[in-house]
């Protein structure tokens, strides 16, 4: 039995992180302390806190735990992460908790390439965003690859240095062939340089560049490029007309808050060279009365917790909470000063209320759009309880499909929605390694073993189970599933969503009797939309993978077995199964086989797990 009052008097009057949780034991805050001890009695002491927050929760709180950090600095880092994590109920969220794209500029190779990028990964590359929108990354990138004749291609350097011929890029203009060293090197630095500073928003060297090239090329009679470079002179003339000029000169964002009854939307402008380049809105989920400061205060260490940029300043509209402990933390982040002001008067105060209008306008256009949405969700993950008959609503569903062809190159795929909304960041892909030929059953049960395995070892891409599990398919497919449960003794509702004779969604399975939903309900969408979301990821995998080979198969991980052979085997015995029965004087007669290959593809099937 946790004792909370004399848990309270153990608290250490230290630095460090604590974690409040209710009767079910779930995790609803995770908040950071200067001093422990203070701040975590403050929540059970009447009257103490004047916090509605505070008072309002503390009425769920049966026990807690706390770390101890040596440093505020450290215990901003922990909280976030712990945030993200668990993303517990009285936090304020960034809205989904989505991962915003980023460009990724690959300076760590020898040829620098710069690319799309789901996330911040932690490698030596240089990352900026996030962006809101894939599309806007995309937009750039093309506009980066028009202007500036930077390799696509994932070749590794100096190692593939003049193997083969140069690519199409290299005929269509966009690529100078470095690869086939056809281009000096130290310039195609300056172009990556370059190119980052484009996308940072300093358009001016470029400008300048074009407009020497342009004449260069009239001189020359080139009229043809001179023409085509105008128009792209154009072009970045009219981007810059569209932004707002800022006296302020330095780089900075601009941030401000619109607010209802139960939406917070954030909007912030980023200000590159003086010049205001983009602008991004983001939805909070406030889910209790926190103050406008409280808001500002979490959306600041949740957004630039990711940030690959931070800007030496920050303007807005109001003061965050804990706003000296945030500066100090920025600073740190951004290993450089960093300031935050509340502009109240002249251009960045001007710049602050023009924030504020796209906050205002942003959240009266999509503010009940999104109420909307989330009520649909929340019916259809209702539906979907009732019509199983579970004790309590769901809240996360995991979704498994095996996708192959013939056997060949089999991949698994698994989806996650949470609150009937897709939660894209715990999407994965599984290529299979112990299942051999088309076998639905195995692979799935291989899928879920892994994937199980990884939650028992504490692995933080898997540390979340789901409320039910939905396999593509009936009762081979649920008891596979089953199978690999019972192994690692977890218990997990598991749910078959089947199909018509038209393949197309027509109900579920569940504890052998199949449940149907009316087709126009918010349910039955929901499980139409979670089916075709998990073959979608799985068929998008394995295409991915047989684009990547002429064969697939286990085979091409046999030492000594080229492509010539790995052919003639499957010519000879039709399928994988058929070679992995085969005894060693049966692998030899085939055309190109000797006894040392054929013993080197019996071993393989006999002595690995493969």
């Amino acid at each position: 039995m946790f004792d909370i009052k004399a848990e309270l008097k153990k608290l250490p009057h230290k630095p460090g992180i604590y974690i409040m949780r209710d009767a079910s034991d779930a995790i609803i805050y995770v908040g950071k302390a200067v001093n422990l001890h203070n701040r975590v009695r403050s929540y059970f002491q009447a009257g103490v806190s004047a916090n509605y927050k505070a008072q309002y929760m503390a009425g769920f709180i049966t026990h807690f735990s706390y770390t101890v950090t040596d440093t505020e600095m450290e215990a901003f880092i922990l909280e976030n992460s712990l945030i993200k994590l668990h993303r517990p109920k009285y936090n304020i969220r960034l809205k989904d908790d989505k991962a915003y794209p980023y460009i990724r500029v690959t300076v760590h190779e020898r040829l620098p390439r710069i690319l799309f990028a789901r996330q911040r990964g932690k490698d030596k590359a240089r990352y900026f965003g996030p962006f809101m929108s894939g599309q806007r990354v995309r937009e750039i990138l093309a506009l980066v690859h028009k202007l500036w004749p930077i390799r696509q291609c994932a070749k590794q350097f100096p190692r593939d240095f003049n193997k083969g011929r140069p690519c199409l890029n290299h005929h269509i203009g966009q690529c100078r062939a470095p690869c086939n060293q056809l281009f000096d090197e130290n310039i195609y630095a300056e172009y990556v340089a370059e190119a980052a500073r484009f996308i940072q928003g300093r358009t001016t060297p470029v400008l300048s560049r074009l407009k020497k090239e342009m004449a260069e090329a009239a001189e020359d009679m080139r009229f043809e490029r001179a023409a085509e470079i105008r128009d792209t002179i154009n072009l970045l003339e009219t981007l810059n007309e569209q932004q707002k000029i800022d006296t302020g000169g330095e780089d900075r964002d601009v941030i401000a808050l619109a607010r209802n009854e139960t939406d917070a939307l954030v909007e912030i402008f980023f200000v590159r060279g003086g010049k205001m380049n983009g602008s991004e809105h983001f939805m909070m989920e406030p889910n209790i009365q926190g103050t406008d400061g409280d808001i500002l205060a979490a959306f600041l260490k949740q957004f630039y917790f990711e940030a690959a940029y931070i800007p030496k300043e920050l303007s807005l509209v109001s003061t965050p909470a804990e706003k000296d402990a945030i500066t100090a933390w920025l600073s740190h982040l951004a290993e450089r000063a960093v300031a935050i002001n509340i502009p109240q008067k002249g251009e960045k105060y001007a710049m602050i209320k023009l924030a504020q209008t796209n906050a205002d306008l942003t959240l009266a256009q999509f503010g009940a759009h999104i109420r909307n949405e989330n009520e649909r969700n929340r019916r259809a993950m209702q539906e979907i309880s009732d019509a199983l008959s579970l004790p309590e609503r769901l809240s996360r569903i995991e979704a498994i499909d095996i996708s192959n062809t013939q056997g060949f190159e089999s991949v698994g795929s698994m989806i996650v929605f949470e609150d009937g909304k897709a939660r894209k960041t715990d999407y994965r892909k599984f290529k299979l390694r112990g299942v051999v030929g088309p076998d639905d059953y195995a692979s799935i049960e291989e899928v879920l073993t892994r994937r199980l395995t990884r939650y028992r070892q504490n692995h933080t891409a898997f540390s979340k189970l789901p409320d039910i599990i939905f396999v593509d398919g009936g009762k081979g497919q649920i008891s596979a599933a089953k199978k690999a449960l019972a192994f690692l003794e977890v218990d997990i509702p598991v749910c078959g969503m089947v199909k018509d004779d038209k393949h197309r969604t027509r109900g579920l399975l569940y504890e052998g009797t199949e449940v149907t939903l009316p087709r126009t309900s918010d349910g039955f969408k929901l499980v139409t939309h979670i089916q075709d979301e998990v073959h979608r990821f799985a068929l998008e995998y394995h295409r991915k993978l047989r684009a990547n080979k002429q064969i697939h198969s286990v085979l091409d991980d046999i030492p000594g077995i080229g492509s010539t052979r790995r052919k003639a085997l499957l010519a000879h015995f039709k399928n994988i199964a058929a070679i992995q029965s085969a005894p060693t004087d049966q692998l030899a007669v085939v055309d190109g086989m000797n006894q040392k290959s054929a013993a080197a593809v019996y071993d393989f099937f006999h002595t690995n797990e493969n």
